[in-house]
């Protein structure tokens, strides 16, 4: 059943190319199929990555934003998408949420950059900074999975609505769920506002503190 399946997706793909598509609109409930299979090592991941045009944002892209730190890190964060400046730069968080996150990092969890490990949901910057299409998001999706069955961290601090909604398969507003312990078989996912929402809203980056004593006690 499922080759029988694959196989008439293929032949709507190949039908759909020949009248002049080039991108088709991806589903939610695409979140559930099986993921595609990528290379065992972050380098070759990073190579494909960089020849991705999965999505109309290969269009507009000036630079793929992978993502940096300790590949062997028990502790990642993901955030959204790259920013102006990280398109331009091609490396992740360098602007001044980036700014923002390293200070979290270093004056709440009490460790240096380089010892965690930052990513996106996206690899590339959706024009104007604009929130993520579904089809954006899923496509990049198999990506960041990857990333995480690599790395292997202990805990994962999703930054923002996008980055939790889209890892967990979980529509539940940011608002609500942050600073919530998730567990998962191989990780913790805890999420938290995103530094860009810290910079807008001051007065929230007290619960974020406190979301942040949350993962230092977890890592501890």
């Amino acid at each position: 059943m499922k080759k029988l399946h694959n196989a008439l997706l293929l032949k709507q793909i190949t039908i759909l190319k020949q009248i002049g598509y080039r991108y088709t609109d991806i589903k939610l409930s695409d979140l559930e199929s099986e993921p595609i299979q990528l290379p065992n090592d972050i380098d070759s991941l990073k190579e494909i990555v960089n020849r991705c045009h999965l999505c109309q944002l290969s269009k507009t892209r000036q630079n793929i934003v992978f993502g940096e730190g300790d590949t062997q890190a028990k502790l990642m964060f993901i955030g959204e998408a790259p920013g102006e400046m990280e398109d331009r730069m091609g490396r992740v968080f360098i602007g001044r949420a980036g700014e923002l996150l390293t200070k979290m990092i270093e004056n709440v969890l009490e460790l240096k950059r380089e010892d965690v490990y930052i990513a996106n949901i996206l690899k590339c910057r959706p024009p104007n900074n604009r929130v993520p299409t579904p089809t954006e998001a899923i496509s990049c999706r198999p990506y960041i999975l990857k990333q995480i069955s690599l790395i292997q961290p202990k805990i994962i601090v999703t930054l923002g609505a996008t980055a939790y909604n889209y890892l967990n398969n979980d529509k539940t507003p940011i608002s609500k769920i942050r600073g919530h312990i998730i567990k998962h078989p191989e990780y913790i996912i805890l999420p938290t506002f995103h530094p860009s929402y810290l910079l807008r809203n001051p007065s929230a980056k007290r619960v974020v503190f406190e979301d942040l004593l949350k993962v230092k006690e977890l890592l501890d």
